[in-house]
């Protein structure tokens, strides 16, 4: 792949030096008019420069950009027309290009608004403000437009990409790491339930036995210590079998980051910690293992030195930074000789498996600092910070090329007076496009002030038209006019097709906008036109007018809804990937569950009742023996846990049900989506099988809608019905989404309710518990 793109970016430089080379010097020859020796020099050098800075643009766009320009402003004026006619707008629009594709908005923005004001600046130092009337310079302020625009757009279709398969990878990370990570769950609480309960009642019992004849009040506290040892036991399991989904069994992963560096502080290391709480899952664990090879390297290289140990979670990148002082004089490494040499390689590899990079290096006081960018909470690719001294440097740069054409003006003052004090058509079209650029960057903030702006801009073409006495063709101004109202709709029209409901009121808004173009354009033209002398009668002219307005803006809806339409099928592949892999994901785990579930019901729970009912009776030697054999079961089964046999084919797996909705939650919120669900004391713990399996699939139907909005689920129960509600899903507003929840919903007599969706998403169903099994399915 890096091989195509080196090649890629080769071969387009060379395109355009021989669609130069045929442009000039090749008509010129093919006329049979040799050019001068001295021209020729000259072109040769300016294609060689351009052509090697275009050749390695990615690399150094901005530094590439003012090669470009500079070589073809310096080769303008030896050179006859045409000369640099191919390199100077394709060159610097390809070179603008990938200004604004490899680097932030905000250097795009930039370096078009400087290069075209250098522009600007260049010809009115030449021409002054009332001799040029021509259209050449909107027209290049356009192409630079057009570039950068177009470079902005593919930035952001490439980030959009990165983050949907950086979302993608951590789904299919996960969707083999959640059964694991059940099952470890579960073994590790039924460790502590055999090492801490049934233990204490097989030795309790024990000793009461053989203390019976000189204690004997020992027998009766025993078999006290059983029954309650017993129950414990019981609800102890009944939670591994089917824990809490608002909460988490499991340590989160930055008390265990404390823990960790609780640890080492222990090993008498000064460290000092600031960790930000982190979601469970491969992130929190990638986190984890380069925090603790970073402090076992200190404590191998530089004990005793003074550790910071910081990790920031944010939406878009998460940070974890160990920086380590110099070791304190005299400090023995006694540890440095025990690693392997692997340990960078690892934490490297660790930062790479969840999509994030690692560097590493001395730092500025002999010490040694470890960096780890990770993805964030939005699963977006990195973006590195620019401190604002750049940024002030940037504009600094920006202003100096630009009045870099008036220094010829200062030094050397021309005794000629200007001719007027007119302004040419040339500048107010420049403004007008400039305020229409502006428009355009705020349509995504604030849509409806930009539509309103482009609709009172487009009128003062005509207007200015006549105030600088332009001359030339008079459909060109009012046409490049309206691209900028064009390139508007195509935008809103893709976003509203994009959403799934272009029926809502966003596709009701982009269709009224267009409407109000096409109106607003074809008085702009026909006022640009009676302006004129012409034969053609007005009525001509008026239906001409909303003809061609009608044509360009409908080509720009035409062309945003096919371009929404795309989008929106991308990112239905996209979450239907994900929707998959967090089902697979879900159901191996709840068939563990079940799996590990059943061996506890049909020997742990069965023996652990009999010692309960054995001691309540009063029998001290079978309730000993009964403890006995629940020990030995629970045992019997961890290693069947351990060993991972008995599980279920694929075909086998059982339904999750409500009991699964902490792996859902866990899943979702491992994939870089904030998730909570809460369950009610009042929803009963036995619910029809039809409403169970019902409620879950709602609940993964509305997850599975994609977004990045915190999303809550609450159940609850009243009256015999079962109450979901949910915010924070404005997806499940699309027509897919909400005729499958209202058919699972009508299946059950149940009633289904969406409001707000444009804003929160809030969902609210209602299931009737009380639904006759048979008839539901």
């Amino acid at each position: 792949m890096n091989v195509i793109d080196r090649d890629d970016d080769r071969l387009l430089p060379v395109l355009l030096l021989c669609a130069q080379a045929a442009v000039w010097p090749g008509a010129e020859l093919a006329r049979g008019t040799v050019p001068p020796a001295s021209a020729l020099l000259v072109a040769l050098l300016v294609a060689g420069t351009v052509t090697a800075a275009l050749a390695g643009r990615r690399a150094r766009p901005v530094v590439t950009l003012i090669l470009v320009a500079a070589a073809c402003a310096l080769g303008a004026g030896p050179l006859p027309a045409g000369g640099t006619a191919v390199l100077g707008t394709a060159g610097v629009a390809l070179a603008l290009f990938t200004v604004a594709r490899e680097r932030d908005p905000f250097t795009a923005v930039l370096s078009v608004s400087a290069l075209a004001f250098w522009q600007l600046v260049q010809g009115l130092s030449l021409h002054g403000l009332s001799q040029r009337d021509g259209l050449d310079l909107v027209l290049t302020a356009l192409l630079y437009a057009t570039a950068c625009g177009t470079g902005l757009w593919a930035r952001r279709a490439h980030r959009t990409r990165q983050t949907t398969e950086l979302r993608l990878g951590r789904a299919e990370a996960e969707r083999h790491r959640l059964p694991e990570a059940e099952r470890r769950r579960m073994e590790r609480e039924l460790h502590d339930v055999s090492a801490h309960h049934l233990t204490a009642v097989v030795v309790t019992a024990g000793a009461a036995l053989g203390l019976r004849e000189r204690r004997p009040e020992l027998a009766d506290e025993a078999l006290e210590f059983a029954v309650e040892t017993g129950r414990t036991v019981t609800r102890a399991l009944g939670a591994v079998r089917a824990p809490a989904p608002s909460r988490e069994e499991l340590p989160a992963p930055d008390e265990r980051l404390r823990s960790l560096i609780a640890g080492f502080r222990r090993l008498d290391q000064q460290v000092d910690a600031e960790i930000d709480p982190l979601p469970d899952g491969a992130l929190a664990d990638a986190v984890h293992g380069i925090v603790r090879e970073a402090l076992t390297n200190v404590a191998r290289h530089a004990p005793g030195a003074r550790t910071e140990v910081v990790c920031r979670y944010g939406d878009t990148r998460t940070e974890a930074v160990v920086t380590s002082a110099a070791p304190p004089t005299g400090a023995a490494a006694h540890g440095a000789g025990l690693g392997g040499g692997r340990g960078q390689g690892f934490l490297r590899s660790r930062a790479r498996e969840v999509g994030g990079t690692l560097s590493s290096g001395p730092t500025a006081d002999g010490g040694w600092e470890v960096r780890a960018v990770l993805p964030g909470r939005t699963a977006a690719p990195d973006e590195r910070a620019v401190p604002p001294s750049y940024r002030a440097a940037q504009l600094v740069a920006a202003l100096g090329l630009g009045v870099q054409p008036l220094l010829p003006v200062l030094v050397v003052r021309s005794g000629e007076a200007s001719s007027g004090g007119r302004v040419s058509a040339g500048v107010l079209f420049a403004l007008l496009a400039a305020a229409q650029t502006v428009a355009l960057l705020w349509l995504r903030r604030a849509p409806r002030t930009a539509r309103i702006a482009l609709l009172a801009l487009a009128p003062l073409w005509p207007l200015a038209m006549a105030a600088g006495h332009y001359t030339g063709p008079v459909l060109l101004p009012v046409t490049l006019g309206a691209l900028a109202t064009c390139t508007a709709v195509a935008l809103e029209t893709a976003r509203a097709c994009a959403s799934g409901d272009p029926a809502g009121s966003g596709g009701r808004s982009a269709r009224g906008f267009v409407l109000a173009a096409v109106l607003v354009h074809a008085g702009a033209v026909v006022a640009a036109v009676l302006d004129r002398s012409t034969t053609v009668p007005t009525w001509g002219v008026v239906l001409g007018a909303v003809g061609g307005a009608g044509v360009l803006t409908g080509a720009a809806h035409w062309y945003g809804a096919r371009r929404g339409r795309r989008e929106r099928e991308a990112r239905g592949v996209s979450e239907e990937r994900l929707a998959g892999w967090t089902e697979e994901a879900v159901r191996d785990a709840w068939a563990e569950r079940r799996r590990i579930a059943a061996g506890l019901e049909t020997t742990v729970l069965a023996r652990t009742a009999d010692m309960v009912t054995q001691a309540e009776a009063g029998h001290l030697d079978t309730t000993a023996e009964r403890a006995r054999d629940a020990l030995a079961a629970m045992r019997a089964l961890l290693d069947t846990v351990r060993e991972g046999e008995g599980a279920d084919e694929p075909a086998l797996r059982p339904q999750p049900t409500l009991q699964a909705l902490d792996l859902l939650a866990h899943q979702c919120r491992a994939t870089g989506r904030d998730v909570v669900i809460r369950l009610t004391a009042r929803v009963p713990e036995h619910l029809p099988t039809a409403v169970d399996l019902a409620a879950y699939h709602a609940v993964e139907t509305l997850l599975a809608t994609g977004g990045e909005e915190p999303a809550l689920i609450e159940i609850d129960a009243a009256d015999a019905t079962l109450v979901l509600t949910a915010t924070g899903v404005p997806g499940a507003a699309r027509p897919g989404v909400r005729d499958r929840l209202a058919a699972r919903v009508a299946a059950l007599g149940g009633t289904l309710t969406i409001e707000d969706t444009e804003r929160a998403g809030t969902v609210r169903l209602l299931l009737p518990c009380a639904a006759d099994e048979e008839t539901s399915r």
